[in-house]
């Protein structure tokens, strides 16, 4: 993977999430100019992608004035509204709704050109805890937002782009042999182990999107993330990675509760985001793409080793990693050995090029982290 020059002289957060802002903006001049003028809604915009979906396209408005896109957000900020949030909040092209994505929409809420569909809960600490609201926003709430693009086109007023978080957890455990994974690969899942209410309520809302995109004609598309990482991914989490940042701005020594030998391949979320509205402006109607990143494909066990490395010389960080046991007893039930995408599809389809490496998204990350160690309860 090539690797842009992406850090400069980074002091503090707020030089990160310039700098990334700044790298997304550049990569979406022709999607962000293809918006210009219209509407876009996001369901979920408080969350962890919606920190860089929403702000990216704040900042697309403050350098491109004349080209401004009108942002609404809808959340139902069951924890509250997040400091960035209200930081936007001035935003004069912006507009923040509270709603739950899983009650009827609001009767008031207008037209817009473009959706994302970004509400659900996607740590598996907290789907597994919230299994039935983890399914009725991708489900229920995912099923209103598509009858409202069909009325939108009833009433001769069509949506330009829909777009739809899947999930690279669709894929369930791969065979050795669908590693590295296309979009083509069916998927090895179980439909009642613990993870299930995420897995295969993202796989029937893809079934969902598929369906109204072929009957109706209309412009729906699919994203499967693939271990997307960085600012706006809480602390809190309990996700690999801020995990081992919590742990090392505690000053404890990272715990790892396995034996650290799943792969992944990890995303920084700058390259995921840019490829979210190139799948949203461009990509072929009723089809999916993966989003990540096709290397390095690493274990867990080196990420901790790589992040107490970098610590030690960005924070001064003493620790070391450990293992133990969780008590937890479905804690690595149905847990992929690898997760490793191809992105052949998004490339040819769409240009999508992630270009930032893992040791600068991992710097960037403990950089941000450093500022943002205090958080709710994801």
């Amino acid at each position: 993977m090539r690797n842009e020059q992406h850090n400069g002289a980074i002091k503090s957060a707020k030089n990160v999430v310039d700098i990334d802002l700044a790298y997304i903006c550049r990569h979406l001049e022709q999607e962000f100019g293809a918006m210009a003028g219209k509407r876009l809604l996001i369901t979920g915009g408080a969350g962890f992608l919606g920190h860089y979906l929403v702000q990216s396209l704040l900042h697309w408005n403050r350098i491109q004035p004349e080209r401004a896109i009108t942002l609404t957000v809808y959340d139902s900020f069951i924890r509250g509204v997040p400091e960035w949030l209200k930081r936007c909040s001035t935003e004069s092209t912006l507009n923040v709704v509270k709603h739950d994505i899983r009650d009827p929409l609001p009767d008031n809420m207008g037209d817009y050109q473009y959706l994302i569909h970004a509400a659900s809960i996607a740590s598996p600490t907290y789907y597994r805890k919230f299994p039935i609201e983890t399914m009725d926003a991708n489900v229920n709430g995912l099923r209103s937002l598509l009858d409202y693009c069909l009325c939108q086109k009833e009433n001769g007023k069509p949506v330009g782009g829909f777009l739809f978080f899947s999930t690279s957890e669709i894929y369930g455990d791969p065979a050795p042999e669908s590693i590295p994974t296309p979009e083509t690969y069916r998927g090895n899942v179980s439909c009642t182990g613990p993870r299930a209410c995420y897995d295969e309520s993202k796989r029937y809302g893809e079934t969902l999107c598929v369906n109204f995109a072929e009957r109706y004609q209309l412009p729906i598309r699919i994203a499967r993330p693939f271990n997307n990482y960085g600012p706006g991914l809480k602390i809190t989490d309990g996700r690999a990675l801020p995990d081992f940042v919590r742990d090392v701005l505690a000053g404890r020594d990272i715990v790892l509760l396995s034996d650290g030998a799943p792969t992944r391949t990890f995303c920084y979320v700058a390259d995921a985001v840019v490829g979210y509205y190139k799948i949203l402006t461009g990509g072929k109607n009723g089809e999916a793409y993966n989003i990540g990143v096709e290397t390095p494909e690493i274990s867990i066990r080196e990420l901790a080793d790589r992040v107490t490395s970098l610590a030690s010389g960005l924070l001064g960080y003493k620790g070391k990693v450990v293992h133990k046991v969780s008590s937890d007893k479905d804690y690595l039930v149905d847990n992929p050995n690898r997760r490793c995408p191809v992105i052949k599809k998004a490339r040819t389809d769409l240009g999508y090029d992630p270009s930032i490496s893992l040791e600068t998204g991992l710097t960037h990350s403990l950089i941000w982290y450093r500022e943002n160690r205090e958080a709710e309860e994801s």
